[in-house]
């Protein structure tokens, strides 16, 4: 492993990431496919030649004229309909051959991309995104499917088939029309609309289309449908989520629009490009790294000082070579040396440092100056409370008396505390979240003068409501699966099975088959990981934008359900192994695959793997699940204890060694907020991790997180703070969706003329049994008229 460190940190080059809602559509489309799945292309083929010849008569498709086509798909939809499976199956095929871009009559990946664009649109137009969605119930509730599947020792692809073809034709529909292109025609653009509103709308059964998708992961979860493939519903699931609700700069925009709306300030910069904007941190060196360094100095095999440049956060300390080496040693964490960002420099650069000083160097031309950092990259920020806390604590010190939550009044107190005060309202921000939460404790305290609450029926909304009902096992499902596919996770006899769409009936008989195999089942794992975590902080992040009472509680089903050690489980790995792990065969990527000649795959071939320089969805997957752990635990100081419990210090600080700007700001958010909790001795050790701290963190005025010593001043109650939490969260639903709500506050009817006016509906044989029911329940019962006076 020491070695495996020292080899990761020796060539972790800076990586050019940009992190964006989905990958490019070719790469996205790719990994809708397993490899396994190679052999079906040309099967979708024949079916749709066979069927098609003698419709066309010796003609191509892409020759036909646009109402030949139209009355071609036409034709397909009615064959849909007929009973026999295995002919629905054939006409499915043939509509799957046309989504996939009619391959075998195109020359490039262009063409194929430009044919599938086009015929996904004539699709939909045609209907049949409605039809493929009424098959795709059908073979949910297919109990014989089921119920086979469940019998059967190994499950494969052959089991998943009918599956697998609806979902493949609904991923590309969804996935081509949700990309918009420059050179869209004004029909293709009102076709994009009114598909997102569709899938956005309760239109299916009374829920949006994610639901029935949702449905489909507890099914397979719960063991009662092993046979689902369950990588092609993820994608499908996250890409619907992505398209009916939008993506990261979309969220952006409405995150504005919602400020505007509630007259609150902007925001003070777009995180979006000041992320963007950043750049990384030079990975530290390791002990074993130096003694290397070393002892190839001692051998002689460097002639020359290296002229590296240097982008490490601690350029000018490093940079002098007379600095002692003894202080440096005493910043070294004892117990974990090699992780971290708190190692010094490059180890070219160390070279510096260890070699007697040279002669001064010619002066270097202005290119080649190391620039600094003009300013801190975001805006610092205060909330409300924060003032609150500062004026309680200033008056009783120079007061001796506070007044409450007044943050205004400031007799009494001193000129520096007018200024500090002045300072922190310049920078105070307030949150949609924080006026939600007052809104909503104003609506609790006063339901009849407030009245009804109007709520917007946004596509959010309307995902929600649907999923309140069965919301917990949702987020188990899918942390399930989250852990099946983790590659830290063990296989056990009785965790659930993920690969049933990638394994083939015949299992590999020779060496190559194997290693192929063996891709293909770490390429689906990975594909797993990135769809569910890129859903969950789509859910979280749009939930927390619509109300955060709604992502309160998505976020608390999280915790619940272990999210924050399985995360955390996660990067107990050699993450740079992790991110730049080549499970990919390029030859065999779709539309690659179905255009050019296939070459013979040999070992050597398939060890090489890409060159690309990092593997573009784990690095993304990494940031998201980092993304998530930094939403569950912001503010709640329950969670950041568990942080802490789970010893999570030293894996972060390993995850440091990625040089990617925006993963290595997530890792340092998590360090910041629990180094308070984790002592002297480690912020000592790792001055490094504290510099790289304040320069790419916000900053919170006056928050102590660097020298504060919280562990005794605040008692770790996670129960009561969750009850509290699920207590506002049960009162926010009940108000707001409880069909029976305000029973207690039923206006009550006090006219005697329109009580006894009203019709009160009798049973038909009540008058024969009249007399008795007066006799028994008025004349015999005693009234105490007097109780009327009494005080209850």
């Amino acid at each position: 492993m020491q070695a495996e460190d020292m080899e990761s940190s020796m060539e972790s080059p800076n990586l050019e990431f940009e992190y964006g809602d989905t990958d490019t559509l070719t790469a996205e489309l790719s990994e809708l496919y397993s490899y396994t799945e190679e052999p079906e292309f040309a099967l979708n083929r024949d079916y749709f030649e066979e069927d098609f010849r003698s419709h066309a008569r010796g003609r191509r498709w892409i020759e036909l004229t646009a109402e030949e086509q139209r009355a071609y798909v036409m034709r397909l939809l009615d064959a849909l309909e007929v009973t026999d499976r295995d002919k629905r199956l054939k006409v499915a095929r043939a509509i799957l051959y046309l989504a996939q871009g009619v391959f075998d009559e195109c020359d490039t990946e262009v063409d194929v991309l430009h044919w599938s664009r086009h015929n996904v649109f004539l699709l939909y137009d045609m209907g049949i995104f409605t039809a493929l969605l009424e098959l795709l119930s059908m073979e949910i509730d297919n109990n014989q499917a089921c119920s086979s599947a469940v019998r059967k020792p190994a499950i494969s692809l052959a089991d998943s088939t009918e599956l697998r073809v609806l979902l493949s034709i609904m991923y590309l529909m969804v996935e081509t029309i949700r990309v918009q292109t420059e050179d869209d025609r004004p029909e293709w653009r009102a076709a994009r609309e009114a598909f997102k509103n569709e899938l956005g709308a309760p239109l299916y059964n009374g829920e949006p289309f994610a639901l029935l998708l949702f449905t489909m992961v507890t099914k397979f979860c719960s063991m009662n449908a092993p046979h689902f493939p369950m990588k092609k519903v993820l994608l499908l699931l996250w890409k619907t989520i992505l398209f009916t609700l939008g993506g990261f700069e979309e969220l952006q925009e409405m995150k504005v629009r919602g400020r505007e709306r509630l007259n609150l300030p902007p925001l003070p910069e777009d995180s979006i490009k000041v992320v963007r904007a950043m750049r990384a941190a030079s990975p530290p060196a390791s002990a074993m790294e130096l003694i290397e360094q070393q002892q190839q100095q001692k051998r002689g095999r460097r002639s020359r000082r290296p002229l590296v440049k240097q982008d490490s956060l601690d350029t000018y300390n490093e940079r002098d070579p007379f600095k002692n080496d003894d202080a440096r040693d005493e910043e070294e964490d004892p117990e974990d040396t090699d992780s971290g960002i708190e190692g010094e420099v490059d180890p070219l650069d160390r070279d510096v440092i260890i070699q007697p000083p040279p002669p001064p160097p010619p002066l270097r031309p202005p290119t080649e100056r190391v620039n600094f950092p003009k300013g801190l990259p975001w805006a610092p920020k205060v909330r409300e409370k924060d003032i609150e806390h500062f004026l309680e604590t200033s008056r009783n010190k120079f007061i001796g008396f506070t007044l409450g939550n007044d943050i205004e009044t400031l007799v009494g107190l001193p000129r520096p505390i007018h200024e500090s005060v002045k300072t922190l309202k310049q920078h105070k921000y307030v949150s949609i979240a924080e006026v939600q939460i007052k809104r909503e404790e104003e609506l609790q305290q006063c339901p009849l003068t407030l009245g009804e609450e109007e709520v917007e029926e946004t596509p959010t909304e309307m995902l929600y409501l649907g999923m309140l009902p069965n919301l917990s096992q949702y987020v188990i499902a899918l942390l399930k699966l989250l852990l099946a596919a983790a590659p830290t996770s063990k296989a056990k006899t009785d965790s659930i099975n993920i690969l049933a769409d990638v394994l083939p009936e015949e299992m590999p008989i020779t060496v190559l088959q194997s290693m192929k195999l063996g891709i293909d089942v770490n390429r689906h794992k990975e594909i797993i990981v990135k769809a569910i975590s890129a859903l969950l902080l789509l859910l979280l992040k749009h939930f927390k934008l619509n109300h955060v009472y709604q992502f309160e509680i998505v976020s608390q089903h999280l915790v619940f359900a272990n999210c924050i050690p399985l995360i955390l489980k996660f990067f107990n790995q050699n993450i740079m192994s992790y991110i730049s792990a080549k499970n990919s065969i390029c030859v065999l990527d779709f539309p690659h695959c179905v255009v050019h000649e296939m070459p013979e795959l040999t070992a050597e071939s398939l060890e090489a793997g890409d060159s690309n320089q990092f593997c573009w969805r784990n690095l993304f997957s990494c940031i998201n699940l980092l993304r998530i752990l930094n939403k569950l635990t912001k503010w709640k100081h329950s969670r950041t204890m568990m942080l802490v419990v789970f010893k999570s210090a030293p894996i972060l600080k390993r995850a440091l060694k990625v040089k990617q700007a925006m993963m290595q700001l997530y890792v340092l958010k998590l360090l910041k907020i629990q180094t308070k909790y984790l002592g002297r001795q480690w912020r000592k050790s790792n001055m490094k991790t504290m510099s790289a701290i304040y320069q790419k963190v916000r900053h919170r005025l006056n928050d102590d997180w660097a020298y504060g010593n919280d562990i005794d001043a605040r008692p770790w109650d996670f129960q009561a703070e969750e009850c509290a939490l699920r207590e506002s969260i049960e009162k926010f639903n009940s108000r707001r969706y409880d069909k029976n709500k305000n029973g207690d506050f039923t206006p009550v009817d006090n006219c005697l003329q329109s009580v006894l006016g009203q019709r009160v509906e009798l049973p038909e044989d009540f008058h024969y049994s009249y007399e008795m029911w007066l006799e028994r329940e008025v004349f015999s019962q005693p009234i105490q008229w007097e109780g009327l006076l009494q005080n209850p």
